[in-house]
């Protein structure tokens, strides 16, 4: 007994007299956690969308340590806002604002729901054959502006948006979203340009 306590006392002195051995900390690495990939009937952001799910499915998968990692990608659909009126050259002189009916305009709102359903049906049967975590959202208004609003409520870390393509011209008088985003959205953003026989 004596003899198994002065073994024990003197392993707690060797475990005592060992210095002290100090781990440095791994560098800590930024694994893109949300993405975000804003879709239209548009075959352009239809690639963007592929081309997200080709390059970084091993981020978003639903697996159960992607889960944990949190890698979850929002597919964004932004509808047109609606217009209670149309204005039609009549008369002498100037246009006349006519106001639409109340069914009209349901049945208008009710085309656009199945419109962006389809087109987020679409995106989620593309993600779920790769087993990619994903939800989808519908905004209303212009999509530039709410797609950027999106982004900093969400807390996205990387924003995919496709490139039709528009010619400096037609750029310059409609806009383009991905150019808008670039400048304006508070992650960073890829734009993905289709191949040619795509635009």
């Amino acid at each position: 007994m004596a003899e198994d306590q002065a073994t024990a006392a003197m392993e707690t002195l060797a475990v005592e007299k060992q210095p002290e051995t100090t781990v440095a900390e791994a560098p800590t690495v930024t694994i893109t956690k949300r993405m975000m990939v804003a879709i239209d009937e548009s075959d352009s952001s239809f690639y963007a969308l592929q081309w997200v799910i080709d390059h970084f499915s091993n981020l978003l998968m639903t697996t159960e340590a992607a889960q944990a990692e949190g890698g979850l990608l929002t597919v964004v659909h932004v509808q047109s806002p609606s217009h209670h009126f149309a204005a039609f050259p009549a008369g002498p002189g100037g246009a006349t604002a006519v106001y639409a009916s109340s069914s009209m305009i349901e049945s208008v709102k009710k085309a656009e729901q199945e419109a962006s359903a389809a087109l987020l049906s679409r995106a989620l049967h593309m993600c779920r054959a790769k087993q990619i975590r994903t939800e989808t959202m519908v905004l209303e208004g212009d999509a530039k502006d709410m797609i950027c609003q999106a982004v900093e409520q969400m807390h996205v870390d990387l924003l995919v948006v496709g490139s039709r393509g528009l010619g400096k011209i037609r750029r310059a008088f409609i806009g383009s979203v991905s150019d808008y985003c670039a400048h304006h959205a508070n992650c960073p953003i890829l734009i993905v340009k289709p191949p040619k026989e795509i635009n």
